[in-house]
């Protein structure tokens, strides 16, 4: 298969989509162009905060498009691509950016309420409180998982002696990219907060605003070329929390809004040097996908249902999403009319990405893949990350740009991809943790709670605890995560599902895919915690050596996963009966539409 072609029909279907579907469901919804939304009535320029819908779309699309589409479609490729295409491109339009977009509706027709706000609108408080818990154990999963992927990326690679054993000694030429990259990301944030003054300082908006960031950015790749730093996994691991810190407390109008308008744009130029690599690389006859189409519904991993469904979220369905609308997004939504392009498109732009990935890993598949048995592998595993960086600066090379610059380039880019969803999911798994513990009259509440509610602690517990998960890997969290994750979906189409009963919408649309989640995912935790129990019974039957530590190195892989798969059980199955509670009750057309 070549990969232009796959490409091009990927990119029609995908715009089709958008262009139909997602503007049918605009008008079924009946999305109003007058009407005043929360971002304008409410405006209070912290959390409130009317932005252009481009500036909305580049804070969704950077917040959303992390590590997901890149790493999730590259491990189910197990599958082969077909399988992994298909769930895409259906996933995308019919299940991803219908909830997305769905999310971010609900939460402006309710004065930008979070997720949370709207279950226990809709579900009740009990609902409430469940799904915040449930929030917070996903969010710690994301930051573990998307943490020790980004240290991975930038840790220096260790110098090693004719017989490959190490030296000591870092190997400054394979290490050079990564050290670049790691010394732009830690610019990025200075450089972030300097564009997000200037914004406001000069009024900057159109062409200003996207030269200024376009020539703050060249700067900044400049510099990081001249000054890479090397440091090893788990200092990158102390730098990346440090930021996480600040990144989860700050404003989001001075951090986070300014660095995901530059994460867009890098995004975008990332995103067209895929396109131009993959059609020169298809003109000169290398573009073809080597991959395997198809290798049959059962793997080393397990079976295409539920894994293929659970490892392909980004990109096809994602409830870390939801969060996102309903958290941040709602909040800036200028116009109404603003909401399909941000909530939809956004998703089908993340879909279109996820191709790419596929795409490029399949035709780096003979040279590179995480089975580590590439040529350019060198017998050691490769991570989606490298392999799309890789991929992407090859093509990159084949029209003319340096092969370093490209190499650090998409390191560069595949590591704010991440970086991204880090500190937006560090910013909402903060706010869980506080919703969780807070109450109406926070001035007169008990010392602790205001403790539990103060900003940097609740980002300080929320980060140990995701933290103490890196300890796992994230080849091993990746399960965990997508099944919470497309729990997390199924939960939020459940909600949507009352709040378009309730205010005479249609949400017959969100049977299916709401359905078909609930069937994943259930299945996927299941699956893992008889895998965890198994895998536990197994080493404590074997003898472990005097000296050795194999027995707290499974509690630690294996132990931690199987508790969080019991509670992310309990409690989905909590919300669930809650969930269809309530849509029992519910009265068709019974509250006003907003």
């Amino acid at each position: 298969m070549n990969g232009i072609v796959l490409m091009l029909v990927a990119a029609v279907v995908l715009a089709c989509g958008y262009l139909l579907y997602g503007r049918w469901l605009s008008n079924k919804w009946g999305v109003d162009a007058k009407a005043l939304t929360p971002a304008r009535r409410m405006e209070d320029g912290n959390s409130f905060s009317p932005a252009s819908a481009f500036t909305v779309f580049s804070h969704q699309f950077s917040s959303i498009c992390g590590a997901g589409p890149v790493t999730g479609t590259i491990v189910a490729m197990a599958f082969g691509w077909l399988p992994v295409v298909l769930w895409v491109l259906v996933g995308g339009i019919f299940f991803g950016a219908v909830h997305d977009f769905g999310a971010l509706y609900a939460s402006m027709k309710n004065n930008g309420k979070s997720l949370a706000q709207l279950i226990e609108k809709y579900i009740g408080k009990t609902g409430r409180r469940l799904f915040l818990i449930f929030s917070w154990l996903f969010c710690i999963i994301v930051i573990a998982a998307f943490t020790d992927m980004v240290c991975k990326t930038f840790m220096f690679t260790p110098a090693v002696d004719a017989s490959g054993a190490a030296t000591g000694a870092i190997d400054f030429t394979k290490s050079y990219a990564a050290g670049c990259a790691g010394t732009i990301s830690i610019l990025f944030t200075f450089v972030a907060i300097a564009f997000g003054w200037a914004q406001k300082k000069f009024n900057l908006t159109g062409a200003a605003e996207f030269v200024t960031g376009v020539v703050l950015m060249v700067l900044m790749f400049a510099v990081g070329m001249q000054f890479p730093v090397y440091l090893d996994k788990f200092q990158w691991f102390a730098v990346v929390m440090v930021y996480l810190v600040f990144a989860g407390a700050m404003p989001i109008q001075m951090l986070k809004t300014p660095r995901d308008y530059l994460t867009s744009i890098m995004m975008i130029v990332m995103i067209v040097c895929a396109v131009l690599g993959i059609v020169v690389l298809g003109v000169n006859g290398q573009a073809t996908i080597t991959a395997p189409v198809f290798t049959g519904f059962s793997t080393a991993s397990g079976m295409m249902f539920p894994v293929l469904f659970v490892s392909v979220a980004c990109g096809a369905l994602s409830g870390f999403h939801s969060l996102v609308s309903s958290g941040t997004s709602s909040k800036q939504v200028e116009k109404e009319q603003d909401a399909v392009k941000v909530g939809y498109g956004a998703m089908i732009v993340e879909s279109f990405v996820g191709i790419l990935a596929i795409i490029v890993a399949g035709i780096m598949f003979s040279d590179m893949n995480t089975a580590g048995t590439g040529a350019l592998n060198a017998g050691v595993a490769s991570t989606p990350f490298q392999i799309f960086a890789a991929g992407i600066a090859r093509g990159m090379k084949a029209f003319g740009v340096d092969s370093t610059v490209a190499t650090v380039f998409m390191t560069m880019c595949v590591s704010a991809l991440a970086l991204t969803s880090l500190d937006a999911v560090a910013r909402i798994g903060r706010m869980s943790f506080q919703e969780l513990f807070s109450v109406d009259d926070m001035e007169h509440a008990e010392g602790w709670r205001k403790l539990l509610c103060n900003v940097y602690f609740s980002t300080f517990i929320t980060l140990v605890f995701g933290f103490i998960l890196t300890k796992i890997g994230y080849a091993n969290i990746w399960p965990l995560f997508g099944s919470a994750n497309q729990l997390l979906s199924a939960l939020v189409l459940a909600t949507l599902c009352v709040f378009l009963k309730v205010t005479g919408r249609s949400n017959k649309m969100l049977f299916p895919p709401l359905i078909i989640m609930l069937c994943v995912t259930f299945t996927a935790l299941v699956q893992r915690l008889i895998a965890m129990v198994k895998a536990i019974s197994t080493a404590a039957s074997v003898t472990i050596p005097a000296g050795e530590t194999t027995w707290g190195a499974v509690f630690i892989a294996n132990g931690l996963q199987l508790i969080l798969a019991v509670l992310l059980i309990v409690l989905g199955l909590n919300i669930v009966v809650h969930s269809f509670k309530a849509y029992q009750k519910a009265e068709q057309n019974s509250e006003v539409k907003a």
